[in-house]
Order: C-alpha cells, then structure tokens, then sequence
C-alpha cells in the first residue's frame, strides 16, 4: 500500500510539473494539497513518508481526529469542506488552512475562536463559480464584499478563492468557470488585497486549472484511490 501511495504521489508530482510547463509557468509555482477525506490516518502517514506535508479534509471531525492522532507530524492541515457555524471552533484550533469560507459569519467566528497562541488562520474565500444550487461558496457578484471583509478580520490571512467547478466534459465551459476564479483575483489584487492562492483543480482536471492559472490543486483519487463512504 505505502509504496503505491508514493508512487501516485509521485506520479501526480510529474503531471503537475508537465501542466506548469505545458502553460509556460515556473516549476513548482503551483502546490499539490493531498485530500485525504475518508481515508485513515495511516495512509496520511504513507503520503508523508514520500514528502507530502500539506493535506486537505471535508469533515470537521474527521481533520480534528486525524490532527490529533499525527500530532507529532509537521503536517499542514487543510480544511476544505463546508462549514457550519457550530463546528467553526475545532476548524479554528486544529486546521492551518480554510479554503471554504462563503459567508462573513464563518470568518468572524473562526477569528474569535483561532487561538491566540498559533499563527494567523490562512484562508480562502469559496466561489460559486458554476452557480449551480448545489454548490458551496457565495455568488461570483458577493465575492469582492466578502473578501475585503473577511481580509479586515484579526487572526485570519487571507490568501485567495477557491473554487469546485461543475464537473462536465465540455473544456471551454470548464475554462469559462475556470477563468471567472482567476478574473475575480485579479479584481481584489486591484482593490489593494495581497492574494497569492488559486485554490482550484483536482484529480480529473488538474491540467486545466493549471492552466488557467491555479496556484493549488486538491487531489485525493489520484493518490489514494477511490474512496469508500459509510453509509
């Protein structure tokens, strides 16, 4: 098992590498996040054996089990899932990272509730970037408002937008979808905010997001296979 970890892991690395010179970027100017959702902690451990340091979870707690558990590993916890107003306090303690933020009230909790003794909470504003109604994140229109709100807030940094595109075949209405994530960015930088993370790409359309200028794509199949769900 941990050797086909490593080896996915690697192999993922060399398609990473293959998009950023296929898009004409610099090498290693876009991050691998491992999503590790539903998968045990021992896999995390595998992942972390090849060199991977950041890794990304859906459920709240799941992320503070799996933190818990490797807490004497210097991994990079990202949480990536919706979030819920009553669950903001353990995302706040256990996670680096919050990719999913889509309404201030979620921000400003885990500001009040990230503790003073850790660093600032890295964090990304979700956009509904294919408006479909079951989809997280806030509306393409809302996203400049909530991003220089949640930018003002104490012990959160923002970092950028994330995105899940609709999942379709059609390559121009993915780099449509693609290419709004990226225009908002540009807007905010011109409001005066310092972003430098693209959250956007996973496993089936990773090359295409690199392409339209992620700076960080979230791939869990690829890595660590299908997943299983408890039903």
């Amino acid at each position: 098992m941990s050797d086909s970890i490593a080896h996915a892991i690697e192999h993922v690395r060399q398609q990473i590498h293959a998009a950023e010179a296929a898009a004409g970027r610099e090498a290693g100017s876009v991050r691998l996040l491992a999503v590790s959702k539903t998968f045990p902690a021992s896999a995390v451990q595998q992942a972390y054996a090849a060199g991977q340091r950041a890794f990304g979870e859906n459920y709240v707690q799941e992320l503070q089990t799996k933190a818990a558990e490797l807490a004497a590993l210097d991994i990079e916890w990202h949480f990536i899932g919706p979030l819920q107003s009553n669950k903001t306090r353990i995302v706040a303690e256990a996670a680096h990272w919050v990719h999913s933020i889509e309404r201030l009230k979620i921000a400003q909790r885990l500001s009040e509730q990230r503790p003073d003794s850790l660093p600032p909470l890295q964090v990304c504003v979700q956009v509904n970037v294919s408006g479909e109604a079951s989809k997280s994140g806030c509306a393409p229109q809302e996203a400049k408002e909530l991003a220089l709100a949640v930018a003002a807030l104490p012990r959160l940094q923002l970092r950028g937008l994330m995105c899940i595109p609709e999942p379709t075949e059609d390559a121009q209405k993915l780099a449509g979808q693609f290419a709004l994530l990226q225009q908002l960015q540009q807007e905010l930088r011109t409001a005066g905010l310092t972003l430098d993370t693209v959250s956007m790409g996973m496993s089936a359309d990773m090359a295409q997001a690199i392409a339209a200028g992620s700076t960080m794509v979230r791939v869990g199949t690829a890595i660590f296979g299908a997943r299983h769900y408890h039903s």
